[in-house]
């Protein structure tokens, strides 16, 4: 069995998915940071050095190795659905499950660690939920193939961890 987790940043896919994997004896793999070690670089410098389309096309092709283990728990990008036929792929490849956090806990979680994604570190506080918004609206369309689609609000102790992975396993065995 191989479950992609996608969403946006700060959704919980590697807080879900590490626990996850780990309750079901699957291996867990996160996309950027297998891309990271097989380059030996960064995301971001990736992006700097190279930019964004040939990220893209790196990404692509990882998802695509990755895709291939079996028994496996994928962490993708945010962005990872909404390029090239990636969406489809992964509904070929296994399940296919979306993370959706709301507005306000996804501006919370991104303050928290916004020194980790470039994408977010130059903007304001008072700036951040307008840009999620408008950020999120146009990956809607591509999360939205995803064949689950899961309320990731409360990821936030085990309690609620534990929860989520007991329904996540639930809607698995009744599909």
């Amino acid at each position: 069995m191989t479950i992609f987790l996608i969403g946006y940043m700060a959704s919980g896919k590697t807080t879900l998915g590490r626990a996850f994997a780990k309750a079901n004896g699957l291996q867990f793999i996160d996309l950027d940071f297998y891309i990271e070690q097989r380059f030996r670089k960064s995301i971001s410098q990736i992006f700097a050095e190279e930019g964004e389309e040939r990220f893209r096309q790196i990404e692509r092709a990882m998802l695509r190795e990755v895709g291939e283990f079996c028994d496996a728990v994928i962490s993708c990008g945010g962005g990872t659905p909404c390029f090239f036929d990636n969406m489809d792929y992964m509904n070929s490849q296994g399940i296919t499950v979306w993370l959706d956090a709301d507005i306000p806990t996804t501006t919370r979680r991104l303050l928290e660690a916004k020194g980790k994604r470039p994408i977010v570190m130059k903007l304001t506080p008072e700036q951040l939920p307008s840009f999620i918004e408008t950020h999120l609206a146009a990956r809607r369309p591509h999360y939205s193939k995803a064949r689950i689609r899961l309320d990731s609000n409360l990821l936030e102790s085990r309690h609620q961890i534990a929860q989520t992975i007991q329904t996540l396993q639930s809607i698995i065995d009744n599909q």
